[in-house]
């Protein structure tokens, strides 16, 4: 019972520490996020997207860049540009670039992991991409996306700023517009983000070391020490594993950092990483959108890309001898969370920034009291019910955890 008390206690800490170590990484990615997201809208994107060609895709790619890196979000987003006119092919790229080149994936990688997991992120999101549109080009699923298409699907429209002029930047409605997305992005990501956080630190207090060694054939050995099929196992592994989470691509990072540290290898971590849309909740909506045939077809398509891509990248770092080894590599449970550094520093920073962002919100939501009638009367869906659950007994875990280090 002791030794349970004591896992409880540095599963809680850990976790905790995870999120204090990546809170100035998140407020400035989703800051920088809003502000782009502010200027330019969907239906600007939508209008361009419409050729099955390089130049949609190009585009898809662009403005997936700079838009979310909700998982959700992203597929919701997704579904509205291809319903509207955007090509499928274009819509896909669009759908990898929000979820796997956006800037603040990329700050939390860097705080996480290493600087070679930050370029397999983004170099991989590009060959996700042009694999993908590879696949769609050589499996021609051109009646499935007939059937998958709804013109009359999501009828809504975001509101934009249009900037003019520098001037602009000091308009209240601006940054009133910057904070009611700022808010909104965390509130569909808080729920990822603290099962992630919190899992990440379940595994790493209660996941012996010789589970990792029997799941990833070879974990522990030096990446050119492996054998091609032992990489392949662990790369095909990484998703299977990423299947079940139920987590979305921010709150795995702090997951993928925990792999690294107990021996798998750059091909396997990079799929978990990578795995963020082969998820089962992912799969269900997806199912919800486009039909069983489509969402399944998603799923293969994005599985085979993912799977090819962490190969490629783990050979051609290999190559040039950068690839990164994990013998003698600290575990990220057993580094020092809370210390005052940089990252102390720009947590502040980043908390006085959300608190200003948030008075803008409560700014705006106080001035149109009264002005909104609209009520949805829609249930929410059985996986939010359970994620909002599973959420509530994360807390109380934490909670519990604190107070056992505090008695």
């Amino acid at each position: 019972m002791t030794n349970f008390m004591q896992s409880w206690e540095a599963a809680a800490t850990t976790s905790l520490g995870f999120f204090w170590m990546a809170l100035w990484a998140f407020v400035l990615g989703y800051f920088i996020s809003s502000i782009i997201q502010v200027l330019i809208t969907r239906k600007q994107m939508r209008s361009v997207m419409g050729d099955d060609g390089f130049k949609s895709v190009a585009l898809g790619s662009f403005f997936g860049f700079i838009s979310s890196s909700c998982s959700f979000a992203a597929l919701a987003t997704t579904r509205a540009l291809f319903n509207k006119g955007a090509a499928f092919t274009g819509s896909l790229a669009f759908l990898l670039a929000s979820t796997n080149l956006v800037v603040e994936l990329g700050f939390v990688i860097a705080v996480f992991l290493n600087w070679q997991f930050v370029v397999g992120e983004y170099l991989g999101g590009l060959l996700l991409i042009a694999l993908a549109w590879v696949f769609v080009k050589l499996t021609k699923p051109n009646r499935l996306i007939e059937e998958a298409r709804d013109d009359d699907g999501d009828g809504t429209e975001e509101d934009g700023y249009e900037l003019t002029h520098w001037a602009d930047i000091r308009d209240p409605e601006l940054w009133q517009m910057v904070a009611q997305r700022f808010v909104m992005e965390w509130q569909m990501v808080w729920k990822d983000v603290l099962l992630g956080f919190t899992v990440a630190g379940l595994i790493s207090a209660f996941v012996p070391s010789e589970f990792f060694a029997w799941l990833f054939q070879g974990s522990g050995s030096a990446g050119a020490d492996l054998s091609f099929w032992q990489v392949l196992q662990q790369t095909v592994i990484g998703p299977i594993a990423a299947f079940f989470t139920f987590i979305g691509s921010m709150g795995n990072i702090p997951l993928a950092a925990v792999l690294f540290g107990e021996g798998v290898a750059f091909a396997g971590v990079m799929a978990f990483i990578f795995s963020d849309l082969v998820v089962l909740p992912v799969l269900r909506i997806n199912a919800n959108y486009y039909g069983w045939k489509m969402a399944l077809y998603i799923a293969g398509l994005l599985f085979t890309c993912l799977v090819v891509t962490s190969l490629l990248l783990h050979y051609g770092l290999l190559a040039f001898d950068v690839l990164p080894s994990n013998e003698g590599v600290q575990k990220i449970s057993e580094r020092e969370h809370f210390k005052f550094n940089y990252g102390f520093v720009l947590n502040l920073i980043g908390l006085a920034l959300s608190a200003v962002l948030i008075y803008f919100f409560k700014r705006q939501q106080h001035a149109h009291e009264g002005h909104d009638h609209s009520h949805d009367h829609g249930g929410a869906s059985w996986s939010d019910r359970i994620m909002l659950g599973l959420s509530a007994l994360a807390v109380i875990w934490l909670v519990g955890g604190v107070l056992l280090k505090l008695v």
